[in-house]
């Protein structure tokens, strides 16, 4: 079952990473992007990794990090600019 149908992440590859090392939703998108578009998996995916990961955290047990997927590589923010809209004067 598809987890984030904006890239086509599945249940069983939000899996994989989790096994992998993945710990959190952040970690999960570095992997593989999910959850980085529209973000309405981001629940669905801490479900999956649930509660396990951070208290294996907390008890010292420190997993290794996710390397981000050559598949899915996350390309550079472009910057954002918003037009203001020209206002005509105001007749007196």
């Amino acid at each position: 079952m598809y987890v984030c149908s904006c890239f086509g992440i599945t249940e069983a590859q939000v899996k994989k990473h989790a096994d992998a090392g993945a710990c959190t939703p952040r970690q999960i998108a570095s992997a593989c992007k999910a959850g980085t578009d529209c973000g309405g998996c981001v629940r669905r995916i801490q479900a999956l990794l649930g509660r396990d990961c951070s208290r294996r955290d907390l008890t010292g047990q420190q997993r290794e990090p996710v390397a981000a997927s050559v598949t899915h590589p996350v390309p550079a923010a472009a910057p954002v600019t918003h037009p203001v809209p020209a206002v005509a004067p105001l007749a007196a």
